[in-house]
């Protein structure tokens, strides 16, 4: 806890280390070409540095995938960067 807000638990380990490889390199392809991507690494690169802004950003990618798998869904853009 910190400033009555509980942090350090929303970029967890991204399954094994082939796997984390993986969703990183999808995160460098979709600051590339996904405008909504890219807004949210900005964003995040403001407040941290960009190694985890893009490690962020790559486990975000991951939960999409997830649920993608999950629910049987195709990817929903507003849903993974609302």
């Amino acid at each position: 806890m910190s400033n009555g807000k509980k942090k350090g638990e929303g970029n967890t380990k991204n399954g094994n280390p082939y796997l984390s490889w993986a969703f990183i390199e999808a995160a460098n392809f979709a600051l590339r070409y996904c405008a909504e991507a890219k807004r949210f690494y900005e964003r995040k690169k403001v407040k941290t540095n960009t190694i985890l802004a893009r490690k962020a950003l790559a486990h975000k990618l991951a939960r999409a995938c997830f649920h993608m798998l999950k629910e049987h869904k195709p990817f929903d853009m507003t849903r993974c960067f609302a």
